[in-house]
C-alpha cells in the first residue's frame, strides 16, 4: 500500500555548521541546555546528553561575559568527546557587546539567534542589530531571527496598532500582534540583508503560545517568504498539556509542510531529564512519517484481557532497551532506525499485530496460555513461555538487528529458542 507524503515547502538552504535545514534537507530536531553556561562542565555534560538523544542543534543562553568566555571551553570539551553537535547562541540585550568582546566564542558558535524585540530601544536598537549581523558576516554565521510573542518590538507594535486604529474597518487587535510578528520577522531579515548578511544565512521563526495563533502566523510566513523556519510552540507547559499542545500545533503545519528545524519546548518535571523534549521532538516527526530516529513500538493500551501488566512492563523494557542502544546501533546497523516492533497484550490484535512488524511478540493475556509467540518478518520463528520471556525476546531482537542490519545484510537463519523452555 502506498502511503501519502506531505509535500514540503521550499526553501533555501542554510547550512548551521555541518548541519543543513531547508531546501531539501530533512526536518531537524533541535533543543537547548537549561544550565548556567558559565557553567562549563555541566553545560557540555548537558549538550552531550542532547546530543546522544538525538538533538542535531543545541542551543546555549549567553547571557553575560561569564557565558560568552564559556563557549570556547565547553566547543573543546565537546570535541574532545567526539561530540560535533552546533551549538547556538541565544543572545538578548546585551549580544552586541558580547559577540564584539569574545571573539572566540563568536567564532565557535555555529549560529546565531538574535529576537529583534531584545535588541535595544530607539536609535541604538539599529545600531545594536547591525553590530550583530556585522559579526555574523565576518566570521561567516547564519543567524535565526527569532521574534517571540512575549518580547515583541513594542515600538513596532505601536505604529500598526495606530495604524490599523486609523481604518475604516480596523482588526481585532489579536490580528494585529500576529501581523507584527511577521512583520518584525521580515523587516529585520530585511534589514539584515541590507547590512550585508547572505539570504542563505537567514532562518526565522515567530513563536507564539497559542495553538491557533501559531498556526495561522506560520501559514502566513510560509506564504510570504523563502527562508528555512524554526518551528515552536514557545511556553508549551510541563507533561501532557506541553506535549499535546506542541503536537497539535506543529502536526498541523508539519502536514502541511511547514518548518524545517523543530523544538519542543516542554518544561521538564521537577528531576526530570531535559532529554524528553528531543524524544518528543523525534516520535513527532516519525509518527507522521516525516523522519525515523529509533525503531518503532506498537503496544496495545490494555484492557479486560490484560490485567496483567506484564505486556506493560515488556513494552516499557524494549522500548528503553532499543533508545539505549541506538546511538552505536546508528552507526554500525544502518537503517535499523526504520524496525518496527511490536509487544501486544493478547490474542484478538496480537499476533495480527505482531506479523505485520518486523518483529514482535504476542504476550498471554489474563487466564490465556501462558505461552508467547514471536514474529519475525511475519513468520512465527519461536513461542516463548516462563519467567524469562522479557530477556528472551530482548536477545532476540538484539540478534535480529545484527543480522538484518549488519553490513552483511541478512544473513542468518530465523531466531531459534533462545529458552530452555521455550517451545518451538
Amino acid at each position: 500500500m502506498t502511503r501519502p507524503t506531505v509535500v514540503r515547502r521550499k526553501s533555501r538552504q542554510v547550512r548551521i555548521g555541518h548541519v543543513p535545514i531547508g531546501g531539501d534537507a530533512p526536518i531537524v530536531v533541535q533543543s537547548m541546555t537549561n544550565t548556567d553556561t558559565a557553567d562549563v562542565e555541566a553545560t557540555a555534560r548537558q549538550v552531550r546528553e542532547l546530543a546522544d538523544a538525538g538533538s542535531e542543534l543545541v542551543r546555549v543562553t549567553v547571557n553575560g561575559s561569564e557565558a560568552a568566555a564559556a563557549v570556547p571551553r565547553i566547543r573543546e570539551r565537546l570535541d574532545r568527546a567526539g561530540c560535533a553537535v552546533p551549538l547556538i547562541g541565544d543572545f538578548h540585550y546585551n549580544g552586541h557587546k558580547l559577540l564584539a568582546e569574545h571573539p572566540a566564542c563568536a567564532e565557535l558558535l555555529a549560529k546565531y539567534r538574535i529576537n529583534p524585540g531584545n535588541v535595544g530601544r530607539g536609535a541604538k536598537r539599529d545600531e545594536q542589530f547591525a553590530t550583530m549581523i556585522e559579526a555574523a558576516c565576518r566570521y561567516g554565521k547564519p543567524v535565526r531571527i527569532g521574534v517571540n510573542w512575549g518580547s515583541l518590538d513594542q515600538a513596532l507594535l505601536a505604529r500598526m496598532m495606530d495604524e490599523n486604529a486609523g481604518r475604516a474597518a480596523p482588526s481585532a487587535a489579536g490580528e494585529v500582534m500576529r501581523q507584527a510578528l511577521i512583520a518584525s520577522a521580515l523587516e529585520s531579515a530585511e534589514r539584515a540583508e541590507a547590512l550585508g548578511l547572505p539570504r542563505e544565512r537567514v532562518v526565522l521563526s515567530c513563536k507564539v503560545s497559542g495553538v491557533q495563533d501559531l498556526i495561522a502566523v506560520y501559514r502566513e510566513l510560509a506564504a510570504r517568504c523563502d527562508y528555512p523556519l524554526h518551528l515552536g510552540l514557545t511556553e508549551a507547559g510541563m507533561g501532557s498539556k506541553g506535549i499535546v499542545a506542541s503536537a497539535a500545533a506543529m502536526g498541523v503545519l508539519l502536514q502541511e509542510g511547514i518548518g524545517d528545524t523543530i523544538r519542543i519546548s516542554l518544561t521538564p518535571e521537577p528531576g526530570g531529564a531535559r532529554t524528553r523534549e528531543v524524544v518528543v521532538a523525534q516520535e513527532l516527526l516519525q509518527t507522521m512519517g516525516l523522519r525515523s530516529f529509533a525503531p518503532m513500538v506498537t503496544a496495545c493500551p490494555g484492557c479486560g484481557r490484560t490485567t496483567s501488566t506484564t505486556f506493560q512492563e515488556l513494552a516499557a523494557t524494549i522500548q528503553g532497551f532499543l533508545r539505549a542502544r541506538m546511538p552505536r546501533w546508528r552507526t554500525e546497523f544502518p537503517g535499523v532506525e526504520e524496525m518496527h516492533v511490536a509487544v501486544m497484550g493478547c490474542v484478538v490484535n496480537g499476533p495480527g499485530e505482531s506479523k505485520l512488524a518486523n518483529i514482535g511478540i504476542s504476550l498471554p493475556g489474563s487466564g490465556e496460555r501462558p505461552v508467547a509467540p514471536v514474529y519475525v518478518d511475519g513468520v512465527k520463528t519461536v513461542t516463548l513461555r516462563g519467567d524469562t520471556i522479557a530477556a528472551d525476546f530482548q536477545r532476540i531482537v538484539e540478534e535480529y538487528v545484527r543480522t538484518t542490519y549488519g553490513r552483511g545484510g541478512h544473513t542468518a537463519a530465523p531466531p531459534q529458542a533462545v529458552s530452555s523452555d521455550a517451545v518451538a
